[in-house]
């Protein structure tokens, strides 16, 4: 076995792993300097909306453009009268969007980059956009954004509880947040490949921290008819359990869509993949981080204020103190995965697996038989 698949069996079984809810204090003032710098930088920046959404023209010039980039926007900015992108595809032509310009004020722009440039009028195409059409494709996208929230919610609520729901909707929010907050920043253009892009990454984040607690939910059961372990311990057992699992999933996600970003959109010049992969490679990031350091340690944080777990986690530290917290050997149950959880397998993050009393009983003596 790899070193991986045994560290991943490892961490399956609790014979190591890391305390994630314990330090979830930590995640939480991570995930809220990131969240503000995010909304700061959509408030003070505000998104580059592509003419998909604003209205305009995009022209297209013949392959092998001598002429720079700038030197092309120079060109688009003074004859149109408004700002204007300048992509170099990797053919060697230019794709330059203008916004808010109409049919008449289009051919005037077109017959004068095609002066510009040195090339024929017919050479220089032209395609209008209305910004009516941008605008339905908007309204659509908040339309299935918040019906998706909505089921997800009543999903997790009726599959495991409202606290699991509630704690998912705050993951997928912060992945929102932070994705359109990168768009701000980088001042990328929105498109609706853009819009494509962040919907995916709600259904990855999702299934990420469905897995977790799944997980959780199984290893939870008649948890107040035992005193060895607290709820945040087996939360954070989950999260180790299923840890290489997500890592696993979120670098084989990542490893093509950064690809995208940055071969085919900065090395070859491809700018048009752009808007689409930062979407999915900042909101694959982000989904893999909220399902292990916001979604569970927060459903752990709101399941620890119920009366049951509370005194649940009085009986345990109560044992313990006494010194009587392995004294009693408990039946092994089963996992969501299938694999038999020894009876003295502790949680991960709460400290190396120790040989219940009943294991050494007997060791060191006769047998008893006479030879």
């Amino acid at each position: 076995m790899s070193k991986l698949g045994n560290l991943g069996a490892r961490l399956h079984h609790g014979e190591v792993g890391y305390d994630f809810v314990k330090n979830r204090k930590i995640w939480y003032g991570i995930s809220i300097l990131i969240t503000i710098t995010a909304i700061l930088g959509l408030a003070v920046r505000g998104l580059h909306l592509g003419i998909e959404f604003q209205g305009g023209a995009v022209f297209n010039t013949p392959k092998n453009m001598s002429v720079s980039v700038a030197q092309a926007e120079e060109y688009a900015e003074e004859a149109s009268g408004h700002d204007a992108i300048v992509q170099k595809l990797g053919n060697g032509s230019l794709r330059i969007q203008v916004a808010g310009i109409d049919t008449a004020q289009s051919d005037k722009v077109a017959a004068q980059l095609a002066e510009d440039l040195n090339v024929s009028e017919n050479d220089v195409t032209g395609e209008l956009v209305g910004p009516s059409w941008g605008e339905q494709i908007a309204n659509k996208a908040w339309q299935g954004l918040g019906i998706f929230l909505v089921l997800v919610v009543i999903y997790l609520a009726i599959a495991f509880e409202w606290r699991m729901a509630l704690a998912a909707f705050v993951a997928l929010i912060h992945d929102i947040t932070i994705t359109v907050g990168i768009y701000a920043l980088v001042g990328f253009e929105v498109t609706p490949g853009t819009v494509i892009g962040l919907l995916t990454i709600l259904g990855y984040s999702l299934y990420d921290t469905v897995v977790v607690f799944d997980s959780l939910k199984e290893q939870t059961k008649d948890i107040t008819k035992q005193t060895r372990w607290t709820y945040s311990e087996i939360a954070n057992r989950s999260i180790n359990s299923t840890l290489v699992r997500s890592v696993n999933t979120t670098v084989v996600a990542l490893l093509p869509v950064a690809g995208l970003l940055f071969i085919g959109g900065g090395v070859l010049g491809a700018g048009m993949l752009n808007d689409i992969s930062l979407s999915l490679f900042v909101g694959l990031a982000a989904g893999a981080y909220s399902s292990i350091f916001i979604a569970t340690p927060l459903v752990a944080d709101l399941k620890e204020r119920e009366p049951a777990m509370k005194a649940l986690r009085k009986r345990v530290l109560a044992k313990r103190a006494q010194g009587g917290a392995t004294a009693e050997p408990e039946p092994a149950r089963s996992d969501a995965d299938g694999y038999d959880e020894p009876a003295d397998a502790a949680p991960a993050g709460v400290g190396p697996r120790q040989q219940s009393a009943s294991r050494n009983r007997g060791r060191g003596r006769p047998s008893g038989k006479r030879r």
